[in-house]
């Protein structure tokens, strides 16, 4: 019985550092490169702030969602306009979804943001069905 409990004891310890291992790479792949702040109000009106990769193609700058949408999406879909702060400086956006630009900007985030973008990708599960968001000055 007891040398069951050290088994089970050391296999948590063993998942325990797994899983902060993960989140440690995680939180590096997701932070070390050039990383914006989108502002968006919720429901309520309060700002909600969210730290995302972007990428610049044609004058423009691009963010990319998930398939499967996320909180700070629907935040963008219920405003007219968002504010981000990039480089130290707050301009604020009209956001437009250009799906045809999605093999463009995921090669380009691929590029900027290399083996974290794999990583990341690994897991949500992929980049396939992935939506660039178009950021137009207001």
């Amino acid at each position: 019985m007891a040398t069951m409990r050290k088994i089970l004891k050391r296999c948590l310890i063993g998942l325990v550092f797994v899983i902060l291992a993960i989140a440690g790479i995680e939180r590096l792949a997701a932070e070390r490169i050039e990383v914006i702040e989108l502002v968006a109000l919720d429901t309520e009106g309060v700002p909600q702030t969210t730290r995302l990769w972007v990428v610049d193609a044609d004058g423009m700058a691009y963010l990319r969602v998930g398939s499967g949408g996320s909180g700070w999406y629907s935040r963008i879909l219920a405003n007219d306009s968002v504010a981000v702060i990039r480089q130290g400086m707050t301009a604020n956006y009209t956001v437009q979804a250009r799906p045809e630009k999605s093999a463009r900007i995921n090669q380009l985030m691929r590029g900027k943001y290399t083996w974290g973008d794999a990583f990341i990708g690994l897991l949500t599960g992929g980049r396939e069905g992935s939506i660039p968001l178009e950021l137009q000055p207001l």
